[in-house]
């Protein structure tokens, strides 16, 4: 069995079910995949697979190194990989195998792991949803952030306090989240709900 897969976000639609509610869900392009590596705890300190997203790349844009890799594992230059923890007993899992969109059923739950989109720098009402100030004539506080500190002591900002800065781009997890359909002829799945990041941005899907 497959620990996950890797995929691209396609975008957001809706589906009926059979009672005639309305499901909202996210279309996911979920491989075809290709073992890269088999990591071991004898070679490796750890059991673990290295998966790769099988789609065109130009071969000027692998580094050198990663040339290497690729050809050790006999397969052709990837974009996307990731590393999916194993047990010691999935010795089923070899270089050169794929993993499909298939490997999943419907009613499943799966985490699926993005990178948000990117908002710049933001102020602390929109980063963190602070309320804004006073707007009567003679406020002089109308988004500012307020106080974020004592003033004698201890004579410094505390490390936690919520200012403003950069928003977005980071690592998302969504989690326990059920899988509504599969099309395994278009290596497509359709998961409830929403999932992290842009359209057509790589996302990590690994079962809960």
């Amino acid at each position: 069995m497959a620990p996950g897969i890797l995929g691209k976000k396609v975008g957001m639609t809706q589906v009926f079910a059979q009672n005639g509610r309305v499901i909202p869900v996210t279309v996911l392009k979920a491989g075809p995949c290709v073992v890269v590596q088999r990591k071991t705890a004898d070679k490796d300190g750890y059991e673990a697979v290295q998966l790769g997203l099988v789609e065109f790349v130009k071969e000027k844009n692998i580094a050198k190194p990663m040339k290497g890799h690729f050809k050790k594992a006999g397969v052709e230059p990837l974009r996307f990989l990731s590393e999916f923890p194993v047990s010691g007993d999935a010795e089923e899992m070899k270089t050169g195998d794929r993993v499909l969109a298939e490997h999943f059923d419907a009613s499943e739950l799966i985490d699926v792991v993005g990178v948000s989109k990117g908002r710049g720098f933001q102020g602390n009402i929109k980063r963190h949803g602070q309320r804004r100030g006073p707007e009567s004539h003679g406020s002089m506080s109308h988004r500012q952030p307020g106080s974020i500190g004592q003033s004698a002591s201890p004579s410094r900002v505390l490390k936690g306090v919520k200012l403003p800065g950069q928003m977005g781009s980071e690592r998302v997890t969504v989690k326990n989240i059920e899988i509504v359909e599969v099309d395994g002829d278009n290596n497509v799945i359709l998961v409830k709900g929403a999932v992290p990041g842009p359209n057509g941005g790589y996302v990590v899907i690994r079962r809960t």
